[in-house]
């Protein structure tokens, strides 16, 4: 039988080309086999033709490798580059690049959708299944790299996209592009699952990235998101720790006016066990002055860690403030700060304590009970 060629014009769909190719060949699609396949092939073989391919309906036939194998055969004669060529329409390209992107050739798509970008088209959905695809495969760098051309191009992401780039980082154990990249989802205008804020704080937690961890606590608390206490309160002690005290009352703070608020009693006494008094003290006074509902016996905690500490005059300070809120304190303790005042040379502040203290009436308060205090 001599070899038939076809030149199909104009927008020819794969299933309609195949068919046409097929049946010049006697066969039907329920035969199969190399013959068939050849024929398919047959019909894209022109040097010279112009043809837009619709793959969904091969793939829909289970004919997904063959619609490969004619994309290759395009891409190979640049037959997508030619000044005669039409611009494909989505329907053409979409489904052949989704059927890549979700078998493991994603790279195959990009390379054919590279073409297209060439002839002045901009698909949000094409993009995306390439974002998708590469953040699947293990590839963020090349994912990001994509979604970088359609900011550029004011393509709309998805949120889908951005957070599948998100995780690819993470599975990678790269903590601060996983951070970059939910922050580009965010300029996007995307907001991020409380679930997917949370995995990024706890990757960077885990690698040290403490300050980083907080910046992305800070974007999810503005976000509304209010979830997630558990590691907030891990990331704060952390800030406190290591000396970011102005940063982690911040970020108290911040808790607070967005209706998330922290367990203080737990963050001041985690810091006292930590021998991080002076941190314990600033925080203690921060509740005091704004008047946080905070037991007494965290901040007796917070009084006999400075009392240890021989910091006198902080332990003045916060004695102070307790007293003059209402608040009831140890009278032992009070005594024993005075005196400490005395032996320092503080005899003006031990003054002034023992006249605060003769004002209120001094009682001996029972351990757990709340500070109450008055306006």
């Amino acid at each position: 039988m001599a070899e038939r060629r076809l030149t199909p014009k104009g927008q020819v769909c794969f299933l309609e080309a195949g068919e046409d190719a097929v049946q010049s060949w006697g066969l039907g699609w329920g035969v199969g086999g190399a013959q068939e396949e050849r024929a398919i092939q047959t019909c894209f073989g022109g040097s010279e033709t112009v043809w837009s391919v619709d793959g969904r309906p091969l793939c829909r036939c289970g004919k997904s490798d063959a619609a490969v194998e004619v994309l290759d055969e395009l891409m190979e004669k640049g037959m997508l580059l030619s000044p005669k060529s039409p611009v494909l329409e989505a329907s053409a390209y979409n489904p052949v690049i989704e059927y890549l992107c979700n078998n493991g050739s994603t790279n195959k798509a990009e390379t054919f959708f590279r073409q297209l970008m060439k002839k002045g088209v901009d698909d949000k959905a094409a993009f995306n299944s390439l974002i998708r695809g590469h953040a699947k495969e293990g590839v963020p760098v090349a994912a990001q790299e994509i979604l970088a051309i359609m900011t550029r191009r004011g393509v709309p992401t998805d949120a889908e996209s951005h957070a599948l780039l998100v995780d690819s980082f993470l599975k990678k154990n790269e903590s601060a592009d996983a951070k970059r990249a939910l922050d580009s989802m965010m300029e996007q205008g995307h907001l991020p699952s409380p679930v997917l804020f949370k995995s990024v704080m706890v990757s960077l937690f885990s690698d040290g990235r403490v300050q980083t961890a907080s910046r992305v606590m800070k974007s999810m608390i503005e976000k509304g998101v209010t979830e997630n206490m558990d590691i907030a309160h891990k990331v704060l002690e952390a800030l406190f720790v290591r000396g970011h005290v102005e940063e982690a009352i911040g970020r108290v703070n911040l808790m607070v006016e967005n209706g998330c608020m922290p367990d203080l009693d737990k963050l001041l006494v985690g810091l006292c066990e930590n021998h991080r008094v002076m941190e314990a003290q600033k925080l203690a006074d921060f509740a005091l002055d704004r008047d946080f509902d905070v037991c007494f016996s965290t901040y007796d905690r917070v009084l006999e860690a400075l009392y240890t500490e021989e910091k006198t005059l902080p332990a003045y300070s916060m004695l102070c403030k307790i007293k003059n809120k209402g608040g009831v304190v140890d009278q032992k303790g009070c005594d024993a700060l005075m005196e400490s005042l005395k032996s320092e040379g503080y005899s003006k502040q031990a003054d002034i304590l023992s006249r605060i203290l003769m004002e209120n009436a001094p009682s001996t308060p029972k351990r757990g009970k709340r500070v109450t205090m008055g306006a």
